[in-house]
């Protein structure tokens, strides 16, 4: 009988959890109420504000699972085994695919920023620590063709996928993503030849 009681709690946990991230990710963050998850998650207000004290700590809740689903991507392409530059290639086409899926809406850490523009609030500290996993995960990547000048590079390539995701949502997201594969092959090939430090020098 215990069991079943701390059972549902969590059952009911996830269904507000993909509610909200549905209703956040495609109408906005300030946009969905409370009553209006609730509603949808056929979960009452008690329920809520027993696994969500606030509704801030749902939004936090909604980028961790956006920030873990972006980590499993890109460890899946890590995992492959490939030389850096496949490896970069792969992920780079891994982010088109998403640009391309159905219901696209933009990255949701940009979208949650530009609603909370606080420097100091919860939400926004979280879309920064996600950007800067990010960055340091391509510059990673970047520093295993050639150690110097990783992080520009890095910087340059998380700009590309950040204009590709903006457009993505305005223009025809195949060309959107033709031109952002394009630009990261051409990031690729100055990047490594402009190695001015031959190995073993």
């Amino acid at each position: 009988m215990r069991s079943q009681s701390e059972g549902r709690p969590s059952e009911a946990r996830s269904r507000l959890l993909t509610t909200a991230t549905r209703l956040f990710y495609a109408e906005g963050i300030h946009a969905v109420g409370i009553d209006r998850i609730v509603a949808e998650a056929q979960v009452t207000r008690a329920t809520l504000y027993r696994h969500f004290p606030g509704k801030e700590d749902l939004v936090l809740a909604y980028l961790s699972e956006v920030d873990r689903a972006m980590r499993s991507q890109a460890d899946e392409a890590i995992a492959a085994g490939l030389p850096a530059p496949d490896t970069v290639r792969a992920l780079s086409r891994s982010i088109a695919q998403g640009i391309q899926s159905e219901g696209f809406r933009g990255c949701a850490f940009l979208n949650a920023a530009a609603e909370y523009p606080a420097p100091e609030s919860p939400v926004r500290q979280a879309v920064l620590a996600h950007r800067q996993w990010f960055l340091d995960t391509v510059t990673e990547l970047l520093a295993r063709i050639r150690q110097s000048d990783a992080e520009p590079a890095a910087r340059h390539f998380v700009m590309m996928r950040d204009g590709a995701m903006a457009a993505g949502c305005l223009f025809d997201p195949a060309l959107v993503c033709e031109t952002f594969l394009r630009g990261v092959e051409s990031l690729l090939q100055v990047y490594a030849a402009t190695d001015t430090e031959p190995a073993g020098a």
